[in-house]
């Protein structure tokens, strides 16, 4: 059935002739003609009864136009939105947890200062689950962590972080400077696998031919650092979520002899991805105005 064809319809019951309806629709006397004849033999049935002076509807005519309002309204209130749809879509997000505790509250803070129509969703997920999630198409781009992972990207370097071995101030650890192999013999604190974080760590461990045994498992960085408060073992985590506790001499740092973790930020989204408009604006938001680390 043709919208066109129930606009008309309403008209004619609206004027009460075909004339009044065409002149309404800006169309031809013959074209309303023929498009109510067209439904009428949908319907199987006559809408209009012809009169001297003009048309009124039928029963089933007005059943008709009964059901066709909510089709009419639908219609008439897309055609308004048609033209904004790229501005009333969010813009889908997947991001690290690290990044989305310290750097992508700033992002978007910026943002919708900047853009305040602007709409965005975010998902927040380990480093890897957020990069299948943007590989499958679930989101318009990703905040990673680490090296850039392989794949048909566009990358924006946002940034970053150090990695920092922490522990109480009291914890039964004399020496300031310890080796890898060391490191692991004490109870460590750690980031789940597939963390961006521990993949950056067990990646430093298998170059020293040691590995991790955690007796704490994590995707809760903070729960991790109030458990290395409480003396419970070594966390590795970015030196930006430990700056609280070290300033208040909660932690204390624990040299690694001869190593330097790191981990840059990346926003990542597909090469032959369609950049509407807001998410162009996201896009240049980021690669102007990153807020400081």
């Amino acid at each position: 059935m043709v919208i066109r064809y129930l606009e008309i319809l309403e008209a004619i019951a609206e004027t009460g002739t075909f004339t009044g309806a065409a002149k309404k629709l800006y169309m031809t006397q013959s074209a309303v003609s023929h498009a109510i004849a067209e439904l009428e033999k949908q319907a199987g049935t006559a809408l209009f009864e012809r009169h001297p002076k003009g048309v009124v509807l039928t029963r089933c005519g007005s059943s008709l136009l009964e059901e066709s309002r909510s089709i009419l309204t639908a219609s008439r209130n897309l055609d308004r939105r048609i033209h904004h749809l790229e501005e009333n879509t969010p813009v889908n997000i997947v991001s690290s947890i690290t990044i989305a505790s310290f750097l992508l509250p700033g992002i978007l803070m910026k943002l919708k200062e900047a853009f305040p129509e602007l709409h965005t969703s975010v998902r927040v997920a380990s480093a890897n689950v957020a990069i299948d999630i943007l590989r499958r198409g679930n989101a318009d781009i990703a905040f990673w962590e680490g090296t850039a992972p392989q794949g048909n990207f566009q990358a924006i370097f946002l940034g970053s972080y150090r990695l920092c071995a922490v522990c109480a101030p009291d914890f039964c650890l004399s020496e300031r400077t310890i080796t890898l192999r060391q490191l692991c013999q004490y109870p460590l604190l750690l980031r789940e696998q597939g963390s961006a974080i521990r993949d950056t760590l067990d990646h430093v461990l298998a170059l020293a031919n040691v590995k991790a045994a955690p007796v704490w498992e994590s995707v809760n960085s903070f729960a991790l650092i109030k458990a290395a408060e409480a003396g419970l073992g070594i966390t590795i985590l970015p030196e930006k979520l430990l700056s609280d506790s070290l300033t208040l001499h909660k932690l204390r740092l624990i040299h690694l002899e001869g190593i330097e973790m790191e981990n840059q930020m990346l926003a990542l989204y597909h090469k032959e991805k369609y950049i509407t408009r807001p998410f162009q604006k996201l896009l240049d938001s980021l690669k102007g105005n990153v807020p400081g680390l």
